[in-house]
C-alpha cells in the first residue's frame, strides 16, 4: 500500500462562521476532529493555510468578480491575513511546525493560488509539497479541509496530476455553496480520486 500522508488543506478560521467578514464556509469550524482522525491513519501529516497580505489585487469589496492578472483569477473579500484571528488553524489542530511539512500560500499580493501543489494558477512553481512526499515514498494522500469546492478541489486534482492516489474525506471537508461542491465531487471522481463520506469509508478504501 506504500506510505500514506495526511493533508489538512487551509483548515484556518477565516473560512468559518467564527470570521463572518472574510469567507465564512458553512460548518467550516467542525473538522478539526475529522482531520485528527484522519491524520491517525497516516505516517505523515502535512497542512497549509492562506497567508494573505492587506492590500492584495484580489482583495475587493465585490467577491467572485474575473479579474485578468497572470495569478488572480476572481476578486474575493480580504481573508486570512498574518496576525488576524482569521489566519489561525482550527482549534484542536497542531501547529504548523508540528506537521511534517506545511505550506503557506499566497502572501504576496499578486498571488492568489488556490492548491497546495503551486504557488502560481500555472502550475509551474512548486510549493515544494509534491516533491517531499515523493522523498518519503508516499503513494496515498488523505484530503481534508476548507474549501471543497475550491482550494481542496484544486489540492486534490493536482495530487492527482503528480501521480498520487487520492482519498477524499469528506466529513474532514466543508463547502461554499451546494451546487460547486457537487461540481467539485464530479471533477474529482473523474480525475481518478475516490470520495469517502466517512472515517470508516476511508478505513475501508485503504484496506481494499
Amino acid at each position: 500500500m506504500g506510505i500514506i500522508a495526511s493533508l489538512d488543506i487551509d483548515a484556518q478560521k477565516g473560512f468559518t462562521p467564527l470570521c463572518p467578514s472574510e469567507l465564512p464556509v458553512p460548518g467550516g469550524d467542525e473538522i478539526a476532529a475529522a482531520l485528527n482522525a484522519q491524520a491517525a491513519l497516516a505516517s505523515l501529516r502535512v497542512g497549509s493555510k492562506d497567508a494573505h497580505p492587506e492590500g492584495a489585487l484580489w482583495a475587493t469589496g465585490r467577491p467572485f468578480v474575473p479579474l485578468s492578472h497572470a495569478n488572480v483569477d476572481l476578486s474575493w473579500p480580504s481573508h486570512c491575513v498574518p496576525g488576524t484571528p482569521g489566519f489561525e488553524l482550527l482549534d484542536g489542530l497542531p501547529a504548523p511546525i508540528d506537521y511534517d511539512f506545511f505550506v503557506w500560500k499566497g502572501i504576496e499580493p499578486d498571488l492568489h493560488p488556490y492548491g497546495v501543489c503551486y504557488h502560481d494558477l500555472a502550475g509551474r512553481r512548486s510549493t515544494g509539497l509534491i516533491e517531499f512526499l515523493r522523498s518519503r515514498d508516499v503513494t496515498t494522500v488523505l484530503a481534508g479541509g476548507l474549501a471543497t469546492d475550491y482550494c481542496v478541489k484544486t489540492s486534490v486534482l493536482q495530487l492527482r496530476q503528480a501521480g498520487f492516489r487520492v482519498i477524499v474525506h469528506l466529513d474532514a471537508c466543508r463547502g461554499i455553496a451546494p451546487e460547486t461542491v457537487a461540481s467539485a465531487h464530479t471533477l474529482m471522481i473523474e480525475a481518478g480520486a475516490e470520495l469517502a463520506r466517512s472515517l470508516t469509508d476511508v478505513q475501508r478504501l485503504l484496506d481494499a
